[in-house]
């Protein structure tokens, strides 16, 4: 694959560029800190390829205007931040029940509320499971470096139009907006929304397929979309039947196709007796750890997960029965933790390594933790 020329380049705009590579031809946003770069990179680029920006009234609003411009047949994306993430979430619900792909970028800054805008945190991540109300499935991915955010960007575009799902990406202030050299494909792998060969008698939402091509709204094709439970031509049923239906096959989608939506990495893993679980800019502190762990002799490893929804079950049992603890660094109380804890089921100790005053966790923390745990004490 081709390289442009390598650039210094702000994690927020990679994610714009990433977007634009993945065919994104639609944004609709609100300006907030951490996160009003990617708007004014989009207010910029889409213009010039015939794409649409557009600032919304609020943030609510940009995620209607998401759902109804991809419902139009544009690949869409919103950006935003903790508090304006909170205000989509109703839409966002509303997108996984009626299946409309859309990307939703929250560059995480230090909350709750006003908080500090300009301040990192990691305190986004449970909401990014659990922040509308009821069950639906929820992709999530969590870059650490400004490369990475423009590669799960492109991923995260490809994956919601591949499943017709909407994804959150979770970037953090410091991924945002600190600068690397990076050297970009100028062609990145690109999936198109799916349509159905056959138009006659079109059911948007067939219970017996997971995922149902889309036909936008406009090309001549009759049906309905709506926020209640519904029967494959979208128009509203709620007999109970159908409703579970509906909702197993909403968890089958994502759940049945882990292996393409997991995104993981091993350092120094094989003789670990003790594992560091990490994500976002704090997995790079967490290598700098492990790496002077290593060189004074202790068998410490890392694994890092890109992808916190869905979880990454798997790696993580197999590092619990190998491992004698796992430490979890996370700019929060602690949170991803929780389903560390619950997936290695008393197998390893599980403990925390936490800041959520606005500042980076150092190496020099995770490191004497470490350092703690190999000498038996675990608080």
């Amino acid at each position: 694959m081709s390289q442009v020329k390598t650039k210094l380049m702000q994690g927020n705009e990679a994610c714009a560029a990433g977007a634009l590579a993945a065919g994104v031809c639609f944004f609709a946003g609100y300006p907030i800190t951490p996160s009003t770069e990617i708007a004014e990179q989009m207010a910029l680029h889409l213009p010039r390829v015939g794409g649409k920006f557009i600032q919304m009234e609020d943030e609510i609003g940009a995620m209607a205007a998401v759902i109804g411009a991809s419902i139009a047949g544009a690949k869409a994306l919103t950006a935003t931040s903790g508090p304006g993430f909170s205000l989509k979430q109703e839409n966002l619900g509303y997108a996984a029940l009626t299946e409309i792909p859309c990307v939703v970028v929250d560059v995480q800054r230090l909350g709750p509320s006003t908080g500090n805008p300009t301040a990192p945190s990691q305190g986004d991540v449970m909401q990014a499971r659990w922040g509308t109300h009821g069950d639906h499935p929820i992709v999530a991915f969590s870059p650490s470096s400004v490369k990475e955010a423009f590669e799960l960007t492109v991923k995260a575009v490809n994956v919601s139009e591949k499943y017709r799902t909407p994804v959150v990406l979770l970037l953090d202030e410091i991924v945002g907006h600190m600068r690397e050299n990076v050297s970009l494909p100028d062609k990145v792998e690109v999936v198109e929304r799916m349509k159905p060969a056959n138009r006659e008698n079109y059911l948007p939402y067939k219970l017996d397929q997971e995922v149902t091509p889309l036909i936008p709204f406009g090309e001549g094709e009759y049906y309905h979309i709506t926020g209640l439970f519904h029967d494959e031509s979208g128009f509203p049923n709620l007999v109970p039947e159908l409703v579970t239906k509906k909702m197993d096959r909403l968890m089958a989608k994502i759940n049945n196709h882990k292996d393409d939506l997991i995104i993981t990495d091993e350092y120094a893993l094989e003789d670990a007796e003790v594992v560091v679980f990490t994500y976002g800019a704090s997995s790079r502190s967490a290598r700098r750890a492990v790496k002077e762990a290593r060189a004074q002799g202790l068998r410490v490893g890392m694994l890092r997960t890109a992808t916190i929804w869905p979880f990454p079950e798997e790696k993580v049992k197999a590092v619990a029965e190998q491992a004698k603890a796992i430490v979890v660094p996370e700019m929060n109380m602690g949170q991803l933790i929780y389903e560390v804890e619950r997936v290695a089921k008393g197998e390893a100790d599980v403990v925390g390594v936490n800041r959520y005053n606005g500042e980076i966790i150092t190496p020099e923390e995770i490191l004497q933790k470490v350092k703690g745990l190999m000498n038996g004490a675990t608080n």
